[in-house]
């Protein structure tokens, strides 16, 4: 270092200063083409095990639907058991069940039907007047913010909400008093707008409430018993609607709006000539948008599949016209006018802008997803202008109705419906109805008997039924469905056990209690059904018609393939919540395969004009569907295709196939108020 000189250091870890040549690239390469090689190795061998964990899985999904289909079979005869008596003593029926009075997983049909007289019956296809109370805006608010915060009736219709906060009306309860009592039957809707309340079920405290919350929900959609007691820990302040009020909001909103659309459609010209049924139908697919100044409403060139007719305001119609730097104006629309119907027939490219030329322009749309065949035929249509059983075989049972069970005018509607629908009931795949009878305790009716047993009994105890078996068993009620849609008959109680099997096995409909005859393009408003099985627009009160049939069949056919509805739970709310977010959300297992899947799909679509079934075909277009293809429909008529649940019976009188049930012991009171005299 003396001499001044100074040398270069050498670069840490310098292959030249080591005496070492630097690698080739390949050299480096290698290694992470060996690793990246070990690597997918060892993920596809993980893909295989997730697989084979994922077959296990299934397959002890299965075993284990399988286990508790028997625990279900052992607990209905263990319950069985604790009711019936020794074999020493019934020594010919020890081999068969006696069922306790309310059967284990047996569904059970509801029902709206009033429990006072001040009602508007339905009959006179009319509501009750609304009775609208005043409230101030932070009232509103806070009835309005409760209701939307509830799962279940935030799904309301904006106009239904508006109604329901308006006709709320207010209680107090003091320190100590009971709001609901568990056992009751309850009536009403509440909001608690001040105070504290607390919720006991068997005397054990579940929790409490305090102000802006919804609870009773269930009361206004059909008569049921309370499950719990809600009793008033402070002075409370609550708003309150009962079912009829609640029935005839949604009945007087969706009249008052189906009326002014319906009204409306019969001015526009593509539409005047049309039958009315056929007009209900297409008001109940249309749907409104609203549109801006200066909104573009189609945009040319762009594909469309929607149609259009002004409900309100006026529209600009503008073109690209050759030589111009913008498009051109080349006539305005106003109210009752329309355009886009090309697309409801065929694949459309707008040929022109359509832009609205003021605030608030609304239009009525409907989209080709939305099935309307009479609509696109009377657009084609302009623009072509422009261009039995054997006597010896009949058994016979016998159905007996308590009359004290009968409280009101309604119920004895749906008494004398049955009756004449079973009157007059002219297929082989409908219990037939011969007399009837009355006495001061009961009315009777007197009907065909179908010795093979339930279809629900068989599926309890199988599990589920083969593709095969469904198919028939669907077949069958698809029969019932096309003769009461003919009548104009709404069934709204399909579910497998009102469904009987005859002595050659055919699936035969029973129970008529909730039938009702509306005719074609018209609606019934009543809440009733099965909560497994009943429709979305029956749930929202929004009317029915013969598309709650259609929903209902696509249940049916979950449950025949897999044992059990695609909507169930031990709280009819939580069914309920469920029905209304719809059939997409149902996870389906493997054993139903494609075309039964898409068969189930297409008759619960939420929309009721989407569903298979409640177009213009009916309920041919469900028996064209691919899950049919290839089936006997002229055999199953005839009763000569085989059926694969045809059981052997001893004799006419062998009545091995059904359940025991245990005498009941209620004794009616005797009713004389002569409302059955005709029977």
């Amino acid at each position: 270092m003396g001499n001044g000189s100074m040398k270069t250091p050498r670069p840490e870890g310098s292959y030249l200063s080591s005496g070492l040549k630097a690698p080739r690239l390949w050299e480096t390469v290698e290694p992470l083409r060996a690793r990246i090689v070990h690597l997918e190795e060892e993920l596809s061998n993980r893909e295989r095990e997730l697989r084979a964990r994922d077959e296990q899985l299934w397959a002890l999904q299965a075993e284990l639907e399988a286990r508790l289909a028997q625990v279900h079979k052992l607990q209905d005869a263990l319950g069985n058991q604790a009711l019936g008596s020794s074999p020493s003593t019934q020594p010919h029926s020890s081999h068969r069940l006696l069922s306790v009075h309310r059967r284990l997983r047996a569904k059970e049909g509801v029902s709206a039907e009033p429990t006072s007289g001040h009602y508007c019956a339905e009959a006179q296809g009319q509501p009750c007047s609304l009775e609208r109370v005043r409230k101030n805006s932070s009232t509103k608010k806070l009835i309005n913010s409760a209701l939307m915060n509830n799962d279940f009736l935030k799904r309301l219709e904006p106009q239904h909400m508006r109604e329901v906060v308006e006709c709320m009306y207010e209680q107090t309860y003091t320190q100590g008093q009971l709001v609901i009592k568990e056992g009751e039957p309850g009536n009403y809707l509440y909001v608690l707008a001040e105070g504290l309340l607390e919720v006991n079920q068997n005397e054990k405290l579940l929790g409490q409430m305090g102000p802006g919350t919804a609870f009773g929900e269930l009361a206004i959609l059909y008569n049921c018993k309370r499950t719990a007691t809600v009793k008033a820990v402070s002075q409370a302040r609550i708003w309150a609607l009962d079912r009829q009020m609640f029935q005839n909001i949604m009945m007087a909103t969706t009249q008052a709006r189906n009326e002014k659309y319906f009204s409306f459609l019969r001015s526009v010209s593509l539409l005047k000539e049309l039958p009315e049924e056929k007009l209900a139908k297409i008001v109940d697919c249309f749907e409104v948008d609203y549109f801006n100044k200066g909104d573009y409403i189609i945009r040319e060139g762009e594909e469309g599949d929607t149609f259009f007719i002004i409900a309100k305001g006026e529209v600009s119609v503008t073109q690209t016209v050759e030589g111009c730097f913008e498009p051109q104006e080349i006539k305005t629309l106003g109210v009752g006018d329309y355009f886009g119907e090309k697309a409801l027939v065929s694949e459309d490219v707008r040929s022109a802008n359509i832009i609205s030329k003021e605030n608030g322009t609304q239009c009525l749309v409907v989209d080709r997803a939305c099935p309307l065949p009479s609509l696109a035929a009377c657009f084609m249509l302009r623009l072509c202008l422009q261009v039995k059983l054997k006597e010896e075989d009949t058994t016979f049972a016998l159905k007996c109705i308590k009359k004290k069970h009968i409280v009101d005018t309604r119920q004895q509607e749906h008494i004398y419906s049955e009756k004449s629908i079973l009157q007059q009931a002219d297929s082989p795949f409908i219990v037939r109805l011969f007399r009837t009878f009355r006495d001061t305790k009961y009315v009777y009716m007197l009907l065909e008997v179908c010795l093979g047993g339930e279809l629900w009994s068989i599926l309890r105890d199988v599990g589920f039924f083969e593709e095969s078996t469904a198919r028939f068993c669907i077949g069958c009620v698809l029969e019932a469905f096309d003769y009461l849609h003919g009548q104009g008959i709404v069934y709204r109680d399909l579910k497998p056990e009102n469904l009987l099997l005859d002595h050659e096995g055919y699936v035969k409909m029973t129970d008529f209690g909730f039938a009702k005859k509306i005719g074609p393009g018209k609606k019934t408003w009543t809440f009733c059904g099965t909560p497994e099985y009943v429709a979305p627009e029956v749930i929202l009160n929004k009317g029915h018609d013969f598309g709650a049939d259609c929903w209902s069949l696509g249940i049916l056919i979950f449950e025949l393939l897999t044992g059990s509805p695609p909507f169930t739970g031990s709280d009819p709310i939580k069914i309920y919540t469920m029905v209304l977010h719809g059939i997409e959300k149902v996870d389906f297992p493997k054993r139903i395969s494609k075309r039964p899947s898409d068969l189930i799909r297409s008759l619960c679509r939420l929309h009721p004009a989407e569903r298979l079934g409640n177009k213009k075909n009916g309920i041919l277009d469900i028996k064209k569907q691919k899950w049919f293809q290839g089936f006997n429909w002229e055999g199953l008529r005839t009763h000569r295709l085989p059926s694969p649940l045809e059981r052997e019976l001893s004799g006419p009188l062998d009545h091995s196939r059904f359940d025991i049930f245990p005498p009941d012991l209620e004794e009616p009171a005797e009713e004389l108020s002569g409302w059955d005299k005709e029977f």
